[in-house]
């Protein structure tokens, strides 16, 4: 009873030890006899051989293979080999998450002793279920130059069999593919470097033996230098002893130091090894007893490749196989075929004298001490419930996200071309080869810059050839994506001759050519000839992943540093890459990269969609930013009540006043550090049918922070109707000469109001006192001088000097030119002026009375958009390796402009006030620092300098009423904003707390 008490409390002290220290626990002798007094494990050990037969003993040996996609008879012949045989284990194959766990869970009942659960989880559990995302394969990880994040993948990967049941997984692969043609092992290799397969490989083994689960280095002594499948038959490796010594043996020998807890030996023929004829390493005592225990001083679990892989069953019986494979040294006979011959044998072999019964009990021993080791001296059964969505965790998916981010590979980038810069100098064709929808590549490519999509099959034939170079004709830029491709050697990597064919032709053009291949790293052969293209990159994988981050590389929101890991050709040596770095644009990212778990989010979500059930709005767009990443940008409800159309994150809303800080403020902002405005000088200076009226002396700045006295607005519309019908005069239903700017859809008003609307605010009636007091009336002008002072329309300035540069595909006003109906919100059934609903025409009646284009209201654009330009006021002007204009420019116009008359303004800014008022513009966790905007139709938008973020909210919340006054009063916007910033202030403190 003491000893048994001394052992739980040193079980309990070492339960408290570093994860660095605990991953140490995996590397066990053979010889475990007698410390029963120091490892708690050993009393386990000792009472469970204590109920074994000694048939059990070496059944204990053996794994068998088993599915979770049969029918129940042949779930019940494997019930009968548990119930009967009492194995060692189960190594599971092709099924679903769910359906294994409850299998685990039931054969784990009816076993005698825990069953030892395996499974092939290289890229992670979908490598064999269904259901599961995966991880990125070896060889995208050995692109890799941080092993930290192969410690992560290797953990993650861990934890996911862990959460399934599973203790054992045969992964990393330890082989170095100094064989671009070998067929069974290549993209599941790390490489063909040995330090970079040995560093990358202990890496992923630390990692997932922290997480609980026993890794499992494979294929010893190396399989990566063969032509051949031991699937199908025995390879045969003629490398020297000096070359295994090595090379082929580097890795591994870093697993062994990495403490990995197992190895799998391979079934191939070296002559250098054992000379003994077709005797496979896996068979042989030379390979494992004399050179991988011995030599090599591996103490962990041996365990055989498939006994029942034509690597070994042409050239041995069942029963043969597996003696012969224990006699080797194996600890685990992998998936033998024959259960009861295979015991038969062995009892011989102790009866002869072959191997003692004391070695098969030292084996057993050490099998039930790994077992220990991983829980299982305690059945504790899988948890079914929210099973599958645990193992897609989104922390999984941000490991993903950072392999990705570090693996692909730029190999080829002359002049400099990416990240892309300057983009209103570039037309670009985004032509995706083998997707014939539209892709992830595609689509994360059109959130940086307008780009024309065109989508061919993998073959396209001659006609689709000549018809997709006379498209490309006018670009002068083609991004090419290589899509579905595959790691069939013999398929070329599902690369076509057409394929290539049409790529040799592009560039024949002299296009820029920008080509991303989403594939095998030796499928780059392919286009060893092409080395006129300008941009050659790896991404490695097929998949959305890897398609967006290279898309955000291509644009230079996230450097690349990735390596190839093998040699494609003499044109793509291992090692070659080329580094980029960030240009300042937005990134688009996971929440976890913040420290948020996406569900944490969950709350905003909630709240988000609690305005929509409550009528504030049909839809809305809703987008966090922090330190230049979007972490959140989803779209909510639809277009309109009736639900017909969902919002898209691309669809365009009215952003009302929000085109004051938007368009107005940064032209002006860049206007006067060109010195063409001077802030202090009165508008007149510029408008001069300012002069002689009581607006004449007011200045720009008091303009911009609203402290010019002016009204609010003025209802301009109401003089042009008379008799509850508008004035034919100044309207008409068609589109002429003195008719010429829109206001609505068949409504066009005389081009010689402009002049009215401008004599009427100059003619407007001052405020009585010289104090803060919004209006639009000064923004209003404020255009109109820009427009007296570029000589260009005010519309086409914020195009050329703004929109375009930053890449921004849809921004702008007067969406109604460029979109169709179906990407904008529609805004105000309007039953006064316009007697229609207003729908992709700007709502606000005297930018419509305008033509749709005016400072103070009159654009549209998405969240993404707006946040581009609120990211490039918190980069102090700078976005996409540009400057709009300097820090100290930024610092005047969001600065408080005048504290003395309790205005809380900066220019073309609102500010919070200096003391909270919960009736502000703001949250009350924003900083002082803070600068933003809020629009009529339901819009707002938030930076702040001091804490990095940027919160987008965009509704049309007075469709179809503009009184509905919903959103205001459940004060919905500020309580989001709020919301987030105590998330991240949760993240932030516990970060600040931890030792």
């Amino acid at each position: 009873m003491k000893k048994y008490n001394v052992a739980i409390i040193f079980l309990i002290i070492i339960s408290f030890f570093p994860a660095s220290v605990k991953s140490q626990q995996w590397g066990i002798s053979s010889d475990i006899a007698g410390l029963t007094e120091v490892y708690p494990e050993m009393l386990w050990v000792d009472s469970v051989m204590n109920s074994l037969t000694v048939d059990e003993r070496i059944a204990q040996l053996l794994m068998i293979r088993t599915y979770s996609n049969k029918d129940r008879r042949y779930y019940d012949s494997i019930s009968r080999l548990i119930i009967q045989y009492n194995i060692g284990g189960l190594t599971f194959f092709q099924g679903s998450p769910v359906r294994q766990a409850e299998l685990i869970n039931y054969w784990q009942y009816l076993a005698k002793t825990p069953l030892m659960v395996s499974i092939d989880a290289e890229w992670g559990l979908a490598m064999r279920l269904d259901s599961v995302i995966p991880f990125p394969k070896h060889m995208t990880m050995g692109a890799v130059q941080d092993e930290e994040v192969i410690y992560k993948a290797g953990y993650h990967i861990g934890a996911q069999c862990k959460r399934a049941g599973i203790q054992m997984n045969f992964a990393p692969v330890m082989d170095i593919n100094s064989n671009p043609k070998n067929p069974v092992i290549n993209f599941r290799s790390f490489g063909e470097d040995k330090v970079n397969v040995a560093e990358k490989g202990a890496a992923f083994i630390q990692g997932m033996q922290n997480a609980g689960v026993i890794a499992t280095a494979k294929h010893f002594p190396g399989h990566g230098d063969t032509d051949t499948d031991s699937h199908y038959t025995l390879p045969v490796l003629n490398h020297s002893i000096a070359t295994i010594d090595s090379a082929d043996l580097y890795p591994f020998r870093s697993a062994i130091a990495a403490q990995t807890g197992a190895i799998m030996t391979a079934h191939l023929f070296i002559p250098a090894i054992d000379s003994t004829k077709n005797r496979a390493t896996s068979l042989s005592d030379k390979a494992i007893n004399q050179l991988m225990k011995d030599k090599m001083g591996f103490k962990g679990l041996a365990i055989t490749d498939a006994l029942d892989m034509d690597g070994v069953t042409n050239y041995h019986k069942p029963g043969e196989i597996e003696l012969m494979a224990l006699l080797a040294g194996n600890d685990i006979l992998l998936l033998t075929r024959n259960i009861p011959l295979a015991l038969q044998k062995i009892k011989e072999a102790v009866v002869k004298g072959l191997i003692s019964q004391e070695e098969i009990d030292a084996r057993c021993r050490k099998i039930l001490a790994y077992k220990y080791k991983t829980g299982l001296a305690h059945k504790k059964p899988v948890t079914i419930e929210n099973l599958t969505n645990e193992l897609n965790s989104s922390a999984n998916s941000w490991v993903t996200q950072q392999i990705f981010e570090k693996a692909i590979t730029i190999v080829k980038n002359d002049h400099g071309l990416i990240p892309l810069t300057h983009l209103d100098t570039l037309k670009i064709a985004a032509l995706s080869i083998g997707s014939i929808k539209t892709s992830p590549f595609q689509q994360r490519l059109g959130s940086y810059a307008p780009v024309e999509l065109f989508n061919l099959p993998s073959n396209p034939d001659k006609a689709a050839i000549n018809e997709i170079i006379s498209k490309l004709n006018d670009f002068n830029l083609i991004i090419v994506g290589v899509e579905n491709t595959n790691n069939n050697l013999s398929k070329n990597y599902g690369i076509s001759s057409s394929a290539k064919e049409l790529i040799g032709l592009l560039k024949a053009r002299k296009n820029k050519i920008i080509l991303d291949v989403f594939g095998n790293p030796y499928s780059l052969s392919n286009f060893s000839k092409h080395q006129g293209i300008d941009v050659i990159i790896c991404s490695y994988e097929d998949n959305s992943v890897s398609k967006d981050i290279s898309a955000q590389i291509i644009f230079g929101a996230i450097g690349a540093s990735g390596r190839l890991p093998v040699s494609a050709s003499s044109a793509f040596s291992v090692g070659t890459g080329v580094d980029t770095k960030p240009i300042g644009r937005l990134k688009y990212t996971l929440p976890e990269e913040l420290g948020i778990s996406s569900e944490k989010l969950d709350t905003i979500t909630k709240l988000i969609e609690s305005g929509i059930k409550q009528g504030a709005y049909p839809g809305c767009q809703v987008l966090f930013a922090k330190n230049g990443k979007v972490f959140y940008n989803k779209a909510f409800g639809h277009h309109t009540y009736d639900r017909k159309r969902s919002i898209q994150t691309t669809d365009l809303y009215d952003l009302a006043s929000l085109t004051k800080i938007l368009a107005t403020t940064p032209a002006i902002m860049q206007m006067y550090e060109m010195g063409s405005f001077n802030l202090d000088e009165p508008l007149s200076e510029y408008l001069p049918f300012l002069k002689n009226s009581n607006k004449q002396s007011r200045t720009i700045r008091e303009i911009m922070a609203h402290q010019a006295q002016f009204q609010s607005w003025i209802p301009f519309y109401k003089k042009t109707i008379k008799d509850f019908a508008l004035d034919p005069t100044i309207y008409s239903s068609t589109q002429t000469k003195l008719f010429d700017q829109q206001v609505a859809k068949n409504l066009f008003i005389s081009n010689s109001y402009r002049e009215i609307i401008f004599d009427s605010i100059a003619k407007s009636k001052l405020l009585p006192k010289r104090e803060y007091k919004y209006s639009d009336l000064g923004f209003i002008l404020l255009s109109e001088a820009m427009e007296e002072k570029t000589k260009m329309s005010f519309e086409k300035y914020c195009e050329q000097h703004f929109y375009r540069p930053m890449g921004l595909p849809t921004i702008g006003f007067k969406p109604i030119m460029r979109f169709s109906l179906e990407k904008i919100a529609p805004t105000e059934r309007d039953t006064t002026f316009r007697k229609q609903l207003i729908h992709g025409y700007v709502h606000d009646p005297t930018a419509a009375m305008l033509g749709g284009i005016s400072g103070h209201a009159g654009l549209f654009g998405n969240a993404a958009e707006v946040a581009a330009i609120m990211q490039m006021f918190l980069q102090n002007g700078y976005y996409g390796g540009q400057r709009y204009f300097s820090s100290n420019t930024m610092a005047e116009f969001t600065r408080q402009q005048f504290p003395l008359s309790q205005n809380r303004r900066g220019l073309g800014f609102d500010k919070p006030f200096p003391v909270f008022d919960p009736n502000g513009p703001v949250s009350k966790e924003a900083s002082l620092d803070s600068f933003g905007h809020s629009g009529f139709t339901g819009t707002y938008t938030w930076a702040d300098p001091k804490n990095q973020l940027i919160y987008v909210f965009l509704s049309n919340r007075i469709y179809p009423d503009a009184d509905n006054r919903k959103l205001m009063k459940m004060n919905l916007r500020t309580k989001i904003h709020e919301l987030m910033c105590q998330i991240l202030n949760e993240i932030e403190n516990s970060v600040l707390e931890r030792p």
